[in-house]
């Protein structure tokens, strides 16, 4: 019986649902133009790095098997290609949609067709003046090779006729700062040309002793999956290695490449042949190859507030006194964050009043991503430079924030910290901070376990969790992680917190064991962004098939389907994807309260998580807090706006669990509303 999933074909499954929610117009027009933009966002950094893992196994001598479906690697990039080819042509009657409804608001994009004389007029003369000086146009030839064409920025190709009827082939970069992207038609307020257009229309004037035959705006694709072992250099510390593999990947081989409009076969063999790729990688795009330009659309109609969501802001938490010292307070009551319906502020202010407190003689913490302009990394180099030892894991492998993390890695190194880059084959990705203080001769820790990384910005876009307790048991736990990481070694067992790679995966299986044990009187409910490692959904199948009820919130890639007779017909599988992004994990083991067994944390169910890299999951002892995230767990189980109920064969769709008559279930708007409501109660 087949219950499993494509991990890179459910990814786009996943995707699907984003660009539905572009088209979806019980959303605000111009948040609609965002999860546009985010679907070809999603997309670039699939291609570049899950069809990049896939294209360098297929180049190897040994064939891979995915070990859920048997799917090579090659039948999942020809799946993959042929389902983002029907998604461009519904992203294109979305796109098409969304540009229709805006003229409503005097906001256009045109091209020369439906542009007055005097207009195209007037924009040949901005072309003439404001972009034709400062573009490069070239002839590929003997003495111009084909240039190079960095990842994701936009090319004219141009096929050209020479005096003597020869064909030649022309290249013109139309990514540029110098001017915009959006350019104004003079003559109508609202109205816009891409600027990519405007040069593939008057690119005559650039190949002036040429005839122009077919001419197209390109963009390529290129792989991002650096391995820094394929670099090593023994001249080159961890991080200027990093630094070498970064600059590495501007200029790594295309995955895939987008094209504007249709050209003819010879031309498009001669550019997959001197890029070095199959012409089944070549999609027709009939939308903007780049849509950030919708941001730009958005700043035009601030003034419209109907077209945006309801401005919502985080709350300060009603459990924590904020005029007060926040280390008291946790040590009288473990302290429950939920993002981005209440703030940071209470962990910030820990960690700022952690830097001065003179009590405090250590902190250490693991950061994977922050943000660019960071108060934490503020805080820990304040505790530095006030004689604190600051102990900081910066994992520099986090992918597309290698930069800002060697920058910031720079900046904790210059203050006195101490930086390690966690373990040589495992990625650091748990959300950790041990604060230790001295009194009176004893210690004591203040620990922080989080399902979401340490950004403010972020903060108030994903849904994520924080715990802050002053648990002795847990602080002993986290303090042992730091001293296995600093000697660059994986932790083998602890008592309170479940630690990935070698004490998580069998610690969840010996929990689902436990709820097996108890066949139609046990429970598993889990909150996750993926689910992908073979061994628990294996065991999750077992479950299912001695009657343990299962319950599963799996926002994007999930391996696994419900509802199978004889196999998964107690698993119930729900996505959402709504105004923010879904990202904490809860781990729920057990119906009856009194025993049952709470989890948040930094690990998804899938195998790079729990085998390949260090996460931590800890468990909820203070009985409120087990209440509220039992609270936010069936809510978003209820979730009938949103959230999405996948079926036996596979699809995700709508479903209705409210009353005849009233308004659906948007969890995430009722948990802002919650928190509105607390401030006024507490206040």
């Amino acid at each position: 019986m087949n219950y499993y999933t494509n991990r890179e074909l459910s990814w786009i499954d996943f995707n699907e649902r984003v660009l539905n929610e572009a088209g979806n117009q019980k959303v605000p027009l111009a948040e609609r133009l965002t999860f546009a933009s985010i679907y070809q966002s999603n997309l670039d950094e699939f291609c570049m790095v899950r069809v990049g893992t896939l294209m360098v196994q297929m180049s190897s001598t040994e064939e891979e098997r995915e070990n859920k479906t048997g799917m090579t690697s090659l039948e999942q990039v020809e799946a993959i290609l042929e389902k983002v080819k029907k998604l461009e042509i519904k992203k294109a009657v979305i796109y098409e949609n969304l540009m229709k409804e805006l003229e409503a608001y005097n906001l256009n994009l045109v091209n020369f067709n439906k542009l007055t004389d005097s207009d195209a007029k007037a924009l040949e003369n901005f072309f003439d003046v404001n972009i034709a000086p400062y573009l490069s146009p070239i002839i590929v030839g003997k003495q111009q090779p084909f240039p190079f064409l960095a990842n994701k920025e936009l090319n004219a190709v141009v096929l050209l006729k020479n005096k003597n009827g020869k064909n030649k082939m022309g290249i013109v970069p139309c990514t540029n700062t110098i001017f915009p992207r959006l350019i104004a038609v003079p003559s109508k307020p609202g109205t816009f040309m891409l600027c990519e257009e405007l040069i593939l229309h008057f690119v005559s004037k650039l190949f002036e002793h040429y005839s122009v035959g077919e001419k197209s705006i390109i963009r390529i694709t290129r792989n991002a999956d650096i391995d820094e072992k394929d670099v090593l250099d023994e001249d080159l510390d961890y991080r200027n290695m990093m630094e070498h593999l970064v600059k590495q990947r501007k200029r790594m081989s295309p995955i895939r490449i987008e094209l504007s409009r249709v050209i003819n076969d010879k031309a498009k063999k001669e550019i997959s042949e001197i890029l070095g790729i199959n012409e089944l990688h070549m999609i027709n795009v009939e939308t903007p190859l780049d849509l950030k330009f919708v941001f730009e659309l958005q700043k035009l109609l601030r003034e419209k507030k109907e077209l945006f969501y309801k401005p919502r802001s985080p709350r300060t938490s009603p459990f924590i006194n904020l005029k007060k010292k926040i280390i008291p307070q946790i040590e009288s009551s473990d302290l429950l964050l939920s993002y981005p319906f209440e703030s940071m502020k209470p962990f910030l202010n820990l960690l700022q009043e952690a830097a001065e407190d003179k009590n405090v003689v250590s902190i250490k913490m693991t950061l994977y991503r922050v943000a660019a302009k960071s108060k934490i990394i503020d805080s820990l180099i304040e505790a530095a430079e006030n004689g604190k030892e600051v102990v900081v894991v910066v994992e520099l492998r986090a992918r597309f924030d290698e930069e800002n993390n060697i920058e910031m890695s720079h900046r904790l190194e210059d203050a006195g910290c101490k930086i390690i880059y966690g373990l040589e084959n495992y990625k650091v990705h748990s959300k950790l901070c041990l604060i230790t203080r001295k009194v009176n001769g004893s210690l004591s820790y203040i620990t922080q376990i989080g399902t979401g990384n340490y950004n403010e910005k972020t903060s108030t876009m994903y849904t994520d969790l924080s715990l802050i307790t002053a648990n002795q048991g847990i602080g002993n736990d986290a303090a042992n992680i730091f001293k296995a990481l600093l000697l660059g070694e994986p932790v083998d067992s602890s008592e309170h917190l479940l630690v990935a790679p070698l004490c998580l995966q069998n610690r969840i299986i010996q929990m689902i064991d436990e709820q097996i044990a108890l066949g139609n009187n046990g429970y598993v409910g889990i909150k996750i962004n993926s689910l992908t490692d073979k061994v628990l959904i294996d065991k999750l199948v077992e479950a299912s098939k001695a009657g343990v009820k299962i319950q599963l919130c799996v926002r994007g890639i999930c391996c696994l389907i419900p509802d199978v007779a004889g196999a998964t017909e107690n698993i119930e599988i729900i996505s959402i994807v709504g105004r923010f992004l879904e990202h904490s994990r809860i781990y729920i083991f057990g119906k009856d309260f009194e025993t049952q067994k709470i989890y948040i944390a930094s690990a998804d169910f899938m195998t790079r998580n729990t085998t390949r890299r260090v996460e931590v999951a800890s468990p909820l002892y203070d009985e409120k807090i087990k209440l509220r995230i039992l609270h936010i767990f069936n809510t978003v189980m209820k979730d009938d706006e949103k959230g999405k109920i996948q079926c036996s064969n596979g699809e995700y769709v709508d479903r209705n669990l409210s009353p005849d008559g009233k308004e659906k279930l948007n969890s995430q708007e009722l948990f802002y509303e919650e928190a509105y409501k607390k401030i006024s109660e507490y206040n």
